[in-house]
C-alpha cells in the first residue's frame, strides 16, 4: 500500500471528524492533542487506533515534521478483523501503539488531576484572604457567586488498575510470547476494542478535568469582568489609595498575572490585556505624582497614563460587580456605534441606559472622593468633564482634557464652579442645595417627608444637618435636569464625553472663570444694575432713616460636565433669601458665544427676579414693574396706537417663534437691548425701548452718546428728572448726618453712586 507525506504543521485528522482511516507512521512524528495537553506518536504508531470504537475522532493529529503515513481504510469492524487475521504483524503494531497511547493518556490524566486539585486549593486560599481583608477594612465582598458552585473535586477519576493492567499487557506483547496471542485474531480485535473503550473513558475523565479547571479559571478571568481578578485588584487599588497594608494581597495578584501563561484562558476574557493594564496601574500607584497629573508630560506619556481610563474610573468607584459589568458593556457597545447620535430605537435605548448608569457612577465616585481625596487624573476628568474612555473622547481631546484637569481653578473663583466643586461647596456648608424642577428646595423636601410620616422629628433634625444628604439631593434633582438642559440636544442626549459632540475647539469652548468674568463685565458695562437688589441696612437703619439701599449679588455659575450649546437660569435666588446670588448653569465646554449666553441668562434672571419681588401682582399694570408693563405691552399690542402696522406684524411673527411666551419675548428684546440698542442701533419699537430704558438703565458714561440720538433724548431727559429727585433726597439725608456729626455710612455713598448710575468699583 502506497504511503504519502504529511507536511510539517499539517493536520491529518481533527476532533469531530468521522473515523474512516487508520494511519501507520513509517517515518516522522505526530502531536496528538487531548483536553488540557498533548503527547507524541512516532514510527510504528498508528493515528486513529484509539478511536476505532467511536464514529468520530476525539483527538487531533498534527505533523511535528514531514511525516510518511500508510493509510488503512476502516470501513467496519469486520474489515479490521480480516486485516488482523491476514496480517498478524500489523495486529502487533496496532496493539502496541494503542497500549503506548493509553499509557500517555493516563499520564496526562494523572497530571491533570493534580493540576485541578492545586488550582481549586489556590482558589479557596485566594477567597479566604480576600474575604478576611474585606471584613477587616469593611469593604463589600465581590467574590463571584460561581465560586460557591465549584465542588472540591470531581466524582469520576481514572482507574489506576487499568494503567497497571495495560502496562503489563504491553510488556507481554513486546516479549517472545506475543506470537501465541497474535495467532488468535479474536484476541487481537478484542484487545483493540477493549483498549479503545477504556481509552475513551480516560479521555472523558480528562475532558471533565479540563472543564473543571476552565470553570475555576472562569472565576479568575471571566468575559463579563465579574471575577476574582477584578475583585482582588480593586481591593488592592483601594488599600493602596488609603495607604493600608496591601503586601499579602499583592503577592496573590502577582500570581494571578501568571495564570494566562500557565493555562489556556478564552480570548474573550482578555486576561493578558487586563494583566498588562494592572501592571501599568501598579506603576502609577508607585509614582502617584504621575497618576495625579503632577508635572509636565509629553503627549505620548499622557496617552499611556490614560490607557484603560474606564477601568481606572470603575476601580475607584467600587460599584457592585453587576452594575460595573453593565456599565462596561454599555460603554463598549456605545463606543462601537458608528453614529452615536442616531435616533434609532436601539441607540436611543443604549443612551438612556448609559445616562442612568452615569449618574449612579457619578454619585458613587463623589462619595468615595470624600474619604479618598487623592483622585487619579481619569477620575478627575470624569468629575469635571463627563470623560469615561479615551477612545470615546479621541486621542487629541483626551490629551487636552488631561491638561485642563490639572489646572482647574479653585472652586468658586469669581463665582464660577465646576459641578464637582459645587457639590463640595454644598458638602462644606458654603452653599445650600438648589431647588428642584418642582421648585422644592431641600428644606421643603425634608418637611414633605416629615408630613408624609417618612421621618420622625429626630430624623428631620438629622436630615437638616446632614451634609451628605444635601449633596445627594443636589445630585438627584439638579444634576440630571441641568446636565440635559445645558447639553441642548435633548433627543440625542448622553452625558458621556465623546468626540462626536465636540462642535468647537476644546480650548476655545472651555469656560474658565476669567472668560465668565469677562462676559459679566461686558454685560455690566451696559446693564450695570442687573444684579442689584433693594434692601435695608438694619445696622444703619436709624441713621439712614430706613432708606432702601441697592446691593449687588453676582450670580453663581455652575459648569455642568458636558459639551453643550445652551445656558440657563436655574434659580433667581437661593431658597427664600431674596438677597442672595442667582444660579446659572452652563456646559463646561460651551459651543456657542459665551457673551450671548450670559446676556440671555441675565434677561431670564431680570424677568424671574421681578416676578419674585412682585409676587402675585407681577402682571398687574396698576403696580408698575418690568414684568407688569411688559406683560401689558405684549397682551394688548394689537390695540396700541403707538405701534405701526408693520411693528404689530413683526411682533405677531416674533410671538409665534417664541411659542407665545412673553418671557421669551422679553429675553430676546433684552439681548437686542444689550448688543444693539445700547450702542444706538435701533432694533426695538418705541414701547419696548421705553420699558427697557426704564428698568434696565444704561450707565451715566453713555449719556453723552445717547443725548445726540433722538430715540433716547426724551427718555434720557425723564430719567434725569427722576434721578435728580432721588439724589436730592439722598443728598439731604447725607447733609443731615454731617450736620449732626454722624459719620456718613459707606452704604449711603454707594447708594448715591448707584442712583447716579456710577457704581463704585467692586460693587
Amino acid at each position: 500500500m502506497a504511503g504519502f507525506v504529511l507536511k510539517k504543521s499539517e493536520t491529518i485528522r481533527s476532533s469531530e471528524q468521522p473515523v474512516t482511516t487508520l494511519f501507520l507512521i513509517s517515518q516522522g512524528r505526530l502531536e496528538v492533542k487531548c483536553p488540557g495537553g498533548s503527547y507524541q506518536i512516532r514510527n510504528g504508531d498508528v493515528a486513529g487506533i484509539c478511536e476505532i470504537c467511536s464514529e468520530i475522532h476525539f483527538l487531533t493529529y498534527t505533523a511535528l515534521e514531514d511525516t510518511v503515513l500508510m493509510p488503512y481504510p476502516l470501513t467496519s469492524m469486520e474489515a479490521l478483523d480480516n486485516l488482523l487475521m491476514t496480517r498478524p504483524s500489523i495486529a502487533k503494531l496496532f496493539i502496541l501503539s494503542l497500549l503506548r497511547q493509553f499509557g500517555a493518556m493516563m499520564e496526562q490524566a494523572s497530571v491533570s488531576e493534580v493540576s485541578s486539585s492545586k488550582l481549586y486549593q489556590r482558589l479557596r486560599a485566594d477567597c479566604e484572604l480576600y474575604t478576611a481583608l474585606c471584613d477587616q477594612h469593611k469593604v463589600p465582598s465581590r467574590i463571584p457567586a460561581e465560586v460557591e458552585e465549584i465542588p472540591p473535586c470531581l466524582d469520576d477519576s481514572c482507574d489506576e488498575w487499568l494503567n497497571i493492567y495495560y502496562t503489563s499487557l504491553r510488556r507481554v506483547y513486546m516479549g517472545p510470547d506475543s506470537d501465541i496471542l497474535l495467532q488468535e485474531p479474536g484476541i487481537s480485535l478484542g484487545m483493540l476494542r477493549k483498549g479503545s473503550l477504556d481509552l475513551n473513558k480516560t479521555y472523558r475523565v480528562l475532558d471533565a478535568q479540563c472543564q473543571y479547571r476552565s470553570q475555576i479559571l472562569n472565576c479568575y478571568y471571566s468575559p463579563s469582568g465579574n471575577d476574582m481578578f477584578d475583585a482582588m485588584t480593586k481591593l488592592y487599588y483601594r488599600l493602596c489609595q488609603e495607604g493600608l497594608d496591601s503586601r499579602a494581597l499583592y503577592e496573590r495578584v502577582s500570581r494571578l498575572l501568571r495564570l494566562p501563561e500557565d493555562y489556556d484562558i478564552p480570548q474573550e476574557a482578555q486576561a493578558e490585556a487586563r494583566a498588562e493594564a494592572f501592571r501599568r496601574k501598579e506603576g502609577a500607584l508607585a509614582h502617584p505624582e504621575a497618576a495625579q497629573g503632577m508635572g509636565e508630560s509629553s503627549d505620548s506619556d499622557i496617552l499611556q497614563l490614560l490607557e484603560g481610563s474606564l477601568e481606572t474610573i470603575l476601580d475607584y468607584a467600587g460599584l457592585s460587580s453587576d452594575k460595573e459589568a453593565s456599565f462596561r458593556e454599555h460603554v463598549t457597545l456605545y463606543r462601537a456605534r458608528t453614529d452615536k447620535n442616531s435616533s434609532d430605537d436601539e441607540c436611543t435605548r443604549l443612551r438612556r441606559m448609559l445616562t442612568d448608569e452615569f449618574y449612579l457612577l457619578y454619585s458613587e465616585i463623589f462619595e468615595r472622593s470624600l474619604s479618598v481625596p487623592t483622585l487619579p487624573v481619569p477620575v478627575r476628568m470624569f468629575l469635571y468633564f463627563g470623560y469615561v474612555d479615551e477612545k470615546l473622547a479621541g486621542e487629541d481631546n483626551s490629551i487636552i482634557l488631561y491638561r485642563l484637569a490639572n489646572y482647574m481653578s479653585e472652586p468658586g473663583q469669581g463665582g464660577v464652579y465646576t459641578f464637582y466643586g459645587w457639590l463640595m461647596a454644598i458638602y462644606d456648608g458654603e452653599k445650600n442645595p438648589s431647588r428642584s424642577e418642582l421648585d422644592e428646595d431641600y428644606d421643603d423636601f425634608v418637611y414633605a417627608q416629615k408630613k408624609k410620616g417618612n421621618l420622625s422629628a429626630a430624623e428631620v433634625t438629622a436630615m437638616e444637618n446632614n451634609r451628605l444628604e444635601k449633596v445627594r439631593y443636589e445630585l438627584q434633582n439638579l444634576f440630571p435636569s441641568a446636565n440635559k438642559v445645558t447639553f441642548g440636544r435633548v433627543t440625542t442626549y448622553c452625558p458621556l464625553f465623546t468626540a462626536e459632540n465636540m462642535l468647537k475647539d476644546l480650548k476655545d469652548s472651555f469656560v474658565t472663570p476669567e472668560k465668565a468674568d469677562s462676559a459679566l463685565a461686558m454685560l455690566k458695562s451696559v446693564d450695570f444694575s442687573a444684579f442689584y437688589r433693594e434692601t435695608i441696612d438694619y445696622e444703619m437703619s436709624q441713621a439712614m432713616n430706613r432708606e432702601p439701599m441697592h446691593v449687588e449679588y453676582l450670580p453663581d455659575i455652575i459648569l455642568m460636565p458636558n459639551a453643550g450649546m445652551r445656558g440657563s437660569l436655574w434659580q433667581e435666588i437661593e431658597g427664600r433669601k431674596r438677597n442672595s446670588p442667582s444660579r446659572m448653569i452652563l456646559p463646561i465646554f460651551y459651543m456657542e458665544n459665551l457673551d450671548t449666553a450670559i446676556v440671555r441668562m441675565t434677561g431670564e434672571f431680570r424677568w424671574e427676579m421681578c416676578k419674585r419681588i412682585q409676587s402675585g401682582r407681577w402682571n398687574d399694570v396698576s403696580e408698575p414693574s418690568l414684568t407688569s408693563e411688559y406683560f401689558d405691552y405684549m397682551q394688548f399690542y394689537k390695540k396700541n396706537t403707538e405701534l405701526s402696522k408693520d411693528a404689530k406684524e413683526k411682533l405677531q411673527n416674533s410671538l409665534v417663534r417664541a411659542k407665545n411666551s412673553f418671557r421669551e419675548m422679553f429675553v430676546r428684546d433684552y439681548i437686542t437691548w444689550i448688543f444693539y440698542e445700547s450702542s444706538g442701533s435701533a432694533r426695538l419699537n418705541k414701547i419696548a425701548r421705553k420699558i427697557l430704558f426704564l428698568y434696565c438703565p444704561l450707565p451715566a458714561s453713555m449719556d453723552a452718546g445717547l443725548e445726540q440720538n433722538p430715540m433716547f433724548s426724551e427718555l434720557l431727559s425723564r430719567q434725569k428728572i427722576l434721578t435728580g429727585q432721588r439724589l436730592q433726597k439722598l443728598g439731604i439725608l447725607r447733609q443731615k448726618l454731617r450736620n449732626s456729626g454722624t459719620p456718613v455710612p459707606d452704604c449711603l455713598e454707594q447708594e448715591i453712586a448707584f442712583v447716579s448710575r456710577k457704581p463704585l468699583a467692586g460693587q
